[in-house]
């Protein structure tokens, strides 16, 4: 099977870490075009301005038009064809922009133009939603590129604001094709990645090792490694990983919770395995993020 590419967010791209942006297809095209087919390691949600072109995410396929708004979640597959005139402002953000602020891990559930198991990706805004969102879009740009340091709080709010408005949105139907050819077909593959997901997202503070994921999922933790790596562009076990520390970087930051009780909680064998690990991939110890995020 040919690996498909597979997109990461560019957490530094402004300089400080921020995980949020939004970019014109057209910066995006020339990868495109070299390869069609890709999938993306974060949520996206592409608003297009200029359509004629075929979106198929994960063998869902359209001909979008103007105003069309196509969402994906971690992993999805894409295809896109036809792309000479295709224009789209693309809203891109890693879950624990929102997570770190709202305080429950299962906010993005309320969503379900996010859901792994929504009938279709696409929706069809009317001209005035269109207008508001497009506005947004616009201001979150303006927000990122127009400052030397961006205010996250404002960002998170318009995000929000965003997302809340495509809750009103009436969806469109696609069509169930295979757009990938079947030396690429990723439909089996991504179905494991998306079970992997939800399964890592429920249990991932009680369980490390992927072994016990992929007995879940009834494949060999070998397989569940090429799957993860191949659509989500890391290993399961690294995949993990990034969860407990987003999670542990949360609780540093918005609870008075030890470093031991943080331990504890997120099932570390030891306190001081927990604070080398941290400080191993953060660059630093708990209580200095913890200093540094007062």
């Amino acid at each position: 099977m040919k690996k498909i590419p597979s997109y990461k967010f560019y957490k530094h791209k402004y300089g400080d870490e921020l995980l949020i942006d939004v970019i014109s297809y057209e910066k995006m095209m020339p990868d495109i075009r070299r390869t069609p087919v890709f999938s993306e390691t974060f949520y996206s949600i592409s608003l297009v301005l200029e359509g004629g072109t075929t979106v198929a995410l994960n063998g869902k396929s359209r001909r979008v038009a103007r105003g069309t708004i196509v969402c994906s979640i971690p992993g999805e597959v894409w295809t896109l064809t036809d792309t000479e005139d295709f224009q789209a402002l693309n809203l891109i953000f890693e879950k624990e922009f929102l997570l770190s602020f709202f305080n429950d891990p299962h906010f993005l559930d309320r969503f379900t133009y996010l859901q792994a198991d929504r009938e279709t990706p696409f929706m069809q805004p009317d001209e005035a939603a269109f207008d508001r969102i497009l506005g947004l879009y616009q201001d979150m740009q303006r927000e990122i590129t127009g400052y030397e340091h961006q205010d996250q709080h404002i960002l998170r709010a318009m995000l929000y604001e965003t997302m809340m408005l495509l809750q009103r949105v009436p969806v469109i139907e696609a069509e169930q094709v295979d757009t990938v050819q079947r030396s690429l077909s990723d439909i089996p593959v991504s179905r494991y990645a998306d079970d992997f997901v939800s399964l890592v997202h429920d249990y991932f503070r009680e369980e490390h090792g992927t072994e016990f994921y992929a007995d879940r999922l009834c494949i060999t933790p070998n397989y569940l490694n090429k799957v993860v790596r191949q659509t989500l562009g890391l290993s399961a076990k690294s995949y993990i990983l990034d969860q407990l520390l987003s999670e542990a970087c949360r609780l540093l930051k918005y609870t008075t919770l030890t470093v031991g009780e943080i331990a504890a909680q997120l099932h570390f064998d030891t306190a001081t395995y927990f604070v080398r690990i941290f400080r191993k991939y953060k660059g630093l110890t708990p209580l200095e993020f913890r200093q540094q995020n007062a």
